[in-house]
């Protein structure tokens, strides 16, 4: 059974609340590649100790920007919990992805805010940042993640489930972690890009094969590969749960799952040949935003409770006697 419909007003405040809160994920990303991370110093939540800087630098106002938007985004994020609870009954699955989507709101604030006291930013180059750099990446995956989730169940959308999903379950769970692998290899490749730039896309290459280069240089090469693999992956996950769970909803993901992951490889050698300046890995950083949220659609569609099973045949009906 579909659970009910959300009010008109709660779904347009969910996607709202999505799509802001991908801006700020956008800002937060270029935060890093302009070096504006320490613009505030390393006090937290005021900015150079005071509560609005009076005397600003440019990388002031990108950090304080940064602060200043979070702070709304975790505002909605609030608004978007509290309203769900409230218009929605027990067991509807929008109230556990709300709650979710402010649990993970307020992670993503205490991680972003240790970056700053614990000064994982600028020209930090010790593996401790990259390590920061991991959590902050699958927090802002999984914060995204339930805020779509939220919007995908706010139409109404049946609740998923694990239970006896077989081949099914194991390939969605597989992508999701992938691209989970995927996106973290992706946040150490930027930050490498970031402290070591590169004069051209050969004197790159003999810095992530030197066998003196820092282990963020080393650990770069290895997202171009993932990203190979991973694909391969995601695309024969996608057909299979297709095929499996033949639904329109779920075809539709499929195909534009690998429509994006395709464009996502284009994106990601552009960015390459480019020396990932920092629209480029914008770009990029919205792309990868884009298909882990389809991706989950896939798989809140595939795993959904109703959902069509070509694998499943009716018993056949007893022989007359």
């Amino acid at each position: 059974m579909s659970s009910s419909v959300s009010s008109r007003g709660f779904r347009v405040f969910g996607w709202s609340t999505l799509l802001y809160t991908l801006a700020v994920v956008l800002w937060g990303a270029f935060v890093r590649a302009t070096g504006s991370g320490a613009g505030c110093g390393d006090h937290w939540p005021v900015c150079n100790g005071e509560v609005v800087p009076r005397a600003p630098t440019l990388q002031t106002l990108i950090e304080y920007t940064h602060r200043v938007t979070s702070g709304l985004a975790m505002i909605l994020a609030v608004v978007l919990c509290v309203w769900g609870l409230r218009a929605h009954a027990k067991g509807h699955p929008v109230r556990k992805a709300a709650v979710f989507s402010l649990v993970f709101m307020v992670t993503e604030a205490a991680l972003g805010a240790g970056l700053v006291l614990f000064k994982m930013v600028a020209g930090n180059e010790s593996l401790a940042r990259a390590w920061w750099m991991a959590a902050h990446l699958i927090n802002t995956f999984l914060l995204v993640g339930a805020m779509a989730l939220t919007c995908w169940w706010a139409g109404g959308r049946e609740r998923l489930t694990w239970r006896q999903q077989g081949l099914t379950g194991w390939l969605v769970g597989g992508s999701v972690v992938g691209l989970l692998v995927l996106g973290v290899s992706g946040a150490i490749a930027a930050l490498g890009d970031t402290l070591f730039p590169a004069s051209s896309l050969a004197d790159g290459f003999r810095q992530d094969i030197s066998p003196t280069a820092h282990v963020l240089l080393r650990l770069r090469v290895l997202h171009p590969v993932l990203a190979a693999l991973m694909g391969a992956l995601v695309v024969f996950s996608a057909t299979t749960v297709a095929r499996l769970r033949p639904s329109p909803e779920v075809k539709q993901a499929a195909m534009q799952l690998g429509v994006l992951y395709g464009m996502q490889l284009v994106v990601g050698l552009v960015n390459l040949v480019l020396l990932a300046p920092v629209w480029m890995q914008l770009v990029h950083l919205l792309m990868a935003d884009v298909v882990w949220i389809v991706l989950l659609r896939l798989g809140a569609a595939g795993l959904a409770e109703g959902a069509p099973r070509a694998d499943e045949h009716p018993a056949p009906a007893p022989s007359p006697t």
